[in-house]
């Protein structure tokens, strides 16, 4: 048996959480920079707002209804997403984190004492007592089914939020009255094209001959069938497979037109894919810098990418922060408006199998990298990093409804009235 643990409306009930006042509000979530909304809650969509619309299309209708507005506030979001993972993590042997607000939980041939229903019920009971957060709990007897149960769950009969397809009749009703489109992994364009061979529902697609689906579109869909059927054929690996690639880029607040702002940005974006490589036990050899100006505007246009190879390869934040420097002045061109800058690293080897060079001088520390991780770690990111990103700078991301950092800012902590 599977579960899918999945929060509801993520980011909008994280906002929630250490603001009581604002629980039986509407409440709106804009992306970066405060462009478009990415996230809301019940009592905004009842409004008709829409998820990934601009948000300057509906800021009057919003205000209107007194809705609560917040910029995406992503440390406040991984640690209530890490503290619900550890939670859902107690209640089976294995557990598979799917994305920020969403987990499989694998029980194999284990039962628990009780109904699952009643087991469900607790997990859910469990994260909103320790978490605050709303979720839902599917079970079925593959991941798919699981994704499925947690559908039933938010939109079929009660809406409670846990739904249990343990039983054929529980499968069949719930597939009968879901539409195609909504199944794990048949996308808009492969739903278009099942509609047409009379396939408009869940429960339509599990009853068409698996092979035949595979001959005309691929072997996942083939999968999506048989798990359908109950016939389980996706498998997680215990151990993520590491990115290939490791990317930092973000539109400026605001256009930049100096070369200090183009610098420090690409500065910090160093420093973020230096943080990752060393996360994932990497490090990388080559490494490419670009900006460019906003293509939608009228002004003149820009584009400039160039990239950087290390003698060896280093995941030191100060080798990449240099090499970020250094790109800058390669980068700018005055008088034009910049939108956007970026690093990546696109040669990456894993620390394992690192060939060293015993003639090369060495451009890294790792003790220096793993004290500078450990501090922010434990005392909030960007508590200490390189200077040449900045202090409190003017092109960084708009984000002007931003809530207090409740668990990463010691300036932050809620204060209690008694």
């Amino acid at each position: 048996m599977y579960a899918l643990i999945d929060a509801n409306s993520f980011y909008a009930s994280a906002e929630k959480v250490f603001d009581p006042a604002i629980r039986n509000r509407p409440v709106v979530v804009l992306t970066n920079n405060d462009g478009c909304i990415c996230a809301l809650c019940e009592h905004a969509k009842k409004l008709g707002v829409k998820k990934f619309g601009p948000y300057y299309k509906v800021k009057k209708l919003l205000a209107q209804h007194n809705a609560v507005i917040r910029s995406s506030n992503y440390e406040l979001y991984d640690y209530l997403s890490n503290k619900m993972m550890l939670v859902a993590a107690g209640y089976a042997p294995q557990q598979h984190i799917y994305s920020i607000d969403e987990c499989f939980l694998y029980f194999d041939n284990w039962q628990p004492s009780e109904p699952w229903q009643d087991y469900a019920e607790r997990i859910q009971r469990d994260v909103w007592q320790q978490v605050r957060l709303p979720v839902c709990v599917g079970l079925g007897s593959t991941p798919t089914l699981a994704k499925v149960a947690s559908f039933a769950g938010k939109k079929l009969g009660s809406k409670s939020g846990i739904a249990v397809l343990n039983t054929p009749q529980a499968i069949q009703t719930a597939l009968s009255q879901m539409d195609v489109q909504d199944v794990w992994g048949i996308g808009k364009r492969i739903a278009e094209k099942l509609r047409s061979q009379g396939i408009l529902t869940a429960w339509q697609l599990a009853m068409f001959d698996a092979k035949t689906l595979r001959k005309q579109f691929s072997v996942e869909v083939e999968r999506t069938v048989r798990e359908l059927n109950g016939i389980t054929c996706i498998e997680w690996d215990q151990e993520r497979a590491q990115k290939q690639q490791i990317y930092s880029t973000r539109a400026f607040g605001q256009p930049v037109g100096s070369h200090q702002a183009l610098r420090e940005s690409l500065c910090w974006h160093a420093e973020k894919v230096a943080e990752k490589l060393r996360r994932q036990h990497s490090k990388v050899l080559l490494l490419t810098l670009f900006t460019h100006a906003n293509p939608f505007a009228a002004t003149e246009q820009y584009h400039k990418a160039v990239q950087h190879r290390f003698a060896q390869p280093t995941n030191d934040t100060r080798a990449l922060v240099q090499a970020a420097s250094n790109a800058s002045n390669a980068l700018y061109k005055a008088n034009i408006k910049l939108h956007k800058c970026g690093v990546g690293a696109i040669e990456i080897i894993d620390t394992d199998h690192e060939q060293g060079d015993m003639f090369a001088e060495l451009q890294h520390n790792p003790r220096l990298m793993q004290c500078m991780d450990a501090i922010n770690h434990r005392y909030g990111s960007q508590t200490i990093g390189a200077a040449a990103k900045g202090i409190n700078p003017q092109w960084s991301m708009k984000r002007e409804y931003l809530s207090p950092q409740y668990t990463t800012n010691w300036r932050h902590i809620p204060k209690v009235g008694c």
